[in-house]
């Protein structure tokens, strides 16, 4: 198997439409196939209004397709503290998602703007 319970993902899913809601996942694998993983986490959701990602406070177990095209999954590393994971600016003005210690993602290389 590719995944590992206890591994830690990052998941971006693939807008089809413009006016689609643009949906990020951060969460830690419980269980997987070679095609779908189990994972509890943190579903973060852009908010036009303000310009930024928003976390959702309660933790969610979602079934993610490891084939599924529109899922860009990242590994991350298995330190990540999940209930820290904010999105910032970084010094250089790009969209990072980061947990202040072990992680730290750059967004805009995903095609993710502010």
């Amino acid at each position: 198997m590719i995944l590992e319970k206890g591994d830690k993902l990052h998941v971006i899913s693939h807008r089809v439409f413009e006016d689609d809601l643009r949906r990020h996942f951060v969460g830690e694998v419980q269980e997987s196939s070679d095609t779908v993983a189990r994972v509890k986490g943190y579903t973060f959701v852009f908010d036009q209004s303000k310009c930024e990602y928003t976390k959702k406070s309660i933790p969610r177990i979602r079934i993610i397709s490891l084939v599924d095209s529109l899922n860009i999954i990242n590994l991350i590393p298995r330190e990540t503290k999940l209930d820290s994971i904010v999105y910032c600016l970084d010094r250089n003005n790009r969209l990072i998602v980061t947990d202040s210690d072990a992680f730290t993602l750059d967004i805009n290389e995903f095609g993710s703007n502010r």
